[in-house]
C-alpha cells in the first residue's frame, strides 16, 4: 500500500557519486530498491548509485516492504560506514516512504493488444537508474483504475540494432476529468546481453502522448551496472496525496 505523508521536491535522477547532490539537511530523499527477502521491519534498501542502506522501521506503521519494491525514501543518517568491512554504507532512519509502481517488461501476444491498451499519456521525465527504467507521468482520469505497462512486441521489427519497447497506458474507459500524477519503475534485467564483451544496450521507448498524435520515441542507454553513470538531476513536485488508481 502506498503511503505519502509529505509534499516536497524530490531529486529523482541520481549521479555516480550520490553525495554530490545531497544537501546538508538532516533529511535526504532518493529513489531506491528494497532488499527484504524475509519481509521484516528491519531491511536494506539500495540507492541507484549502489550505496546499501540499513533501516529498522518498527516505529513507521510496521512497514514491511516486499523484496524488489522500488520506493522513494525520505531518510536520516544514524551511522555512516558502521564497520570498515561492512557492505552497508549507512544505518539510517526511514522517516517516510512512497511505494513506486514496480513491474517488469511485458511480452505481449497479438490477442492481448486490446486489453493492454494504448491510450495517450504525458511523460514528465524518463531515465534509467541501476537496472530500472523510471518514468514519471501524468494522465487524465476520474475514478477508475488505470494500467501502466512496458511492452515488448515481437511482431514489430526494426533494423537499427536497438531494443524497442512501448510504454503503454490503459485508461480503462475512465473519464478524462482531472490531471493525475504517477511514477513507475520497470526492471530491465531480462534484456541484459550475456556476452561479456557487451556492457550496454541502446533502447528506444515508444509512447503515445497528448501533445503529439503520432508515435513519440525516447532514446536511452541501459548500462549493466549498479551505479548510475551520468549526472542528470530533476526536481519533481510531489502531490499532497497518494495516487491509488494506477496498476
Amino acid at each position: 500500500m502506498k503511503k505519502l505523508f509529505i509534499a516536497i521536491s524530490l531529486l529523482l535522477l541520481l549521479v555516480s557519486c550520490n553525495d554530490d547532490i545531497k544537501s546538508n539537511e538532516s533529511n535526504h530523499i532518493d529513489i531506491a530498491t528494497v532488499e527484504n527477502p524475509n519481509l521484516g521491519t528491519a531491511f536494506y534498501f539500495r540507492l541507484d548509485n549502489g550505496d546499501l542502506m540499513y533501516t529498522n522501521t518498527a516505529d513507521l506503521l510496521n512497514y514491511k516492504p516486499k523484496d524488489g519494491q522500488r520506493i522513494i525514501a525520505n531518510y536520516s543518517f544514524i551511522e555512516t560506514n558502521p564497520a570498515a568491512n561492512s557492505v552497508v554504507k549507512n544505518i539510517v532512519k526511514l522517516n517516510d516512504f512512497y511505494e513506486v509502481l514496480t513491474k517488469g517488461i511485458f511480452k505481449i501476444k497479438p490477442q492481448q493488444q486490446d486489453s493492454i491498451g494504448n491510450d495517450q499519456i504525458e511523460i514528465k521525465s524518463m531515465w534509467i537508474g541501476s537496472d530500472y527504467l523510471n518514468v514519471e507521468f501524468e494522465y487524465l482520469g476520474l475514478s477508475k483504475m488505470h494500467y501502466i505497462s512496458l511492452v515488448s512486441d515481437s511482431t514489430k521489427t526494426f533494423a537499427d540494432n536497438r531494443i524497442h519497447l512501448e510504454f503503454r497506458h490503459n485508461a480503462n474507459g475512465d473519464y478524462p476529468t482531472y490531471s493525475k500524477w504517477g511514477i513507475a519503475s520497470f526492471n530491465l534485467r531480462s534484456i541484459r546481453v550475456s556476452n561479456s564483451s557487451v556492457d550496454s544496450v541502446k533502447l528506444t521507448i515508444h509512447t503515445r502522448e497528448y501533445a503529439t498524435p503520432a508515435d513519440k520515441t525516447y532514446s536511452l542507454t541501459y548500462k549493466f551496472t549498479l551505479i548510475t553513470p551520468q549526472l542528470s538531476v530533476t526536481k519533481v513536485a510531489f502531490p499532497m496525496h497518494s495516487e491509488e488508481n494506477i496498476h
